[in-house]
């Protein structure tokens, strides 16, 4: 027994190659959840995606410079995603226009021109590598690079997390007390742009924003409070990162989209099953006016 619990689920970490993938993904995982969380809170789950894909012309022109030399990649990416996040700040505020429906029309502007701009200057296997990542090619750099990013993240989100939260919940309140909301909401963004940054290494543009989003979605099923939901978000992410490298590892998948359907199977699950809001909540919910009936 502990032969099988060994090769199953120790045995494919002696591999220099799958500790780097699973310490990258751990260390996404303590802070992708996180702002998945704040995003769903205000309503900015889909600027989550939108900003992926922000990020890729910046990341093709660090590719068309240099390479694969990460560090490029990773600043052009950076300052493509604060650009667009900017831009579309800039023209809601102009316009009056909401800010999601700017963020999307600079998301769609930003895809086109970085697949045009990868294509150009390289081959498909390129532009498969920039779009869907590959965590099993991690090197030290990139290891390097991902913890980085991820601990700035968590320490940044720890000195705003107060203000954060009332931003969410009262930004006149806020206001009222001298901060500025559109600081707070600057840092927010630039967070969410430099986890994604770090995030397309491991899992590529396409499908960095779904171990962002979909722990923080599959928490709210489990847990309506603030700390709950960071929490189990953290942990889903961790067991869908773990458990995705050893399904890839044992049945020869691709690494990044079998981590993705981990985390879609739990989200999947704990719509039907979960303690708030679930498929199983809402006709127990029913039920139970029918059961105190009969009892009387």
């Amino acid at each position: 027994m502990l032969d099988l619990l060994n090769s199953l689920f120790i045995a494919p970490f002696d591999y220099g190659f799958m500790q780097r993938a699973l310490v990258a993904g751990l260390a996404l995982s303590l802070a992708a959840p996180a702002l998945g969380v704040f995003l769903m809170l205000r309503g900015m789950s889909l600027i989550g995606d939108a900003m992926a894909h922000a990020i890729l012309p910046g990341v093709a022109l660090g590719f068309l410079m240099a390479g694969f030399s990460l560090p490029a990649m990773s600043l052009g990416g950076i300052l493509s995603g604060l650009l667009v996040a900017g831009l579309a700040g800039s023209v809601s505020h102009m316009s009056g226009h909401r800010e999601d429906s700017a963020m999307a029309s600079f998301f769609l502007i930003s895809l086109a021109g970085g697949v045009m701009l990868v294509s150009l200057g390289g081959s498909s296997v390129d532009l498969t590598h920039v779009l869907f990542g590959s965590i099993l090619a991690v090197d030290s750099t990139a290891l390097v690079l991902i913890a980085a990013i991820s601990t700035l993240i968590v320490v940044v989100l720890a000195i705003v997390f107060r203000a954060l939260v009332v931003e969410c919940l009262d930004p006149l309140f806020l206001r009222g007390q001298g901060m500025a909301g559109g600081l707070v909401h600057g840092i927010f963004l630039g967070l969410v742009v430099l986890n994604l940054t770090a995030g397309f290494q491991t899992l590529g543009t396409l499908m960095a924003v779904g171990l962002m989003m979909l722990p923080a979605t599959t928490a709210r099923f489990w847990s309506k409070r603030l700390e709950g939901l960071i929490g189990l978000g953290i942990l889903i992410a961790m067991l869908s990162t773990s458990g995705g490298l050893l399904l890839s590892y044992h049945l020869e998948l691709p690494s990044g989209p079998s981590i993705i359907l981990l985390a879609g199977t739990c989200y999947v699950l704990s719509a039907l099953l979960g303690r708030h809001n679930s498929l199983l909540d809402k006709l127990r919910r029913r039920d139970a006016p029918l059961v105190a009936r009969d009892a009387d």
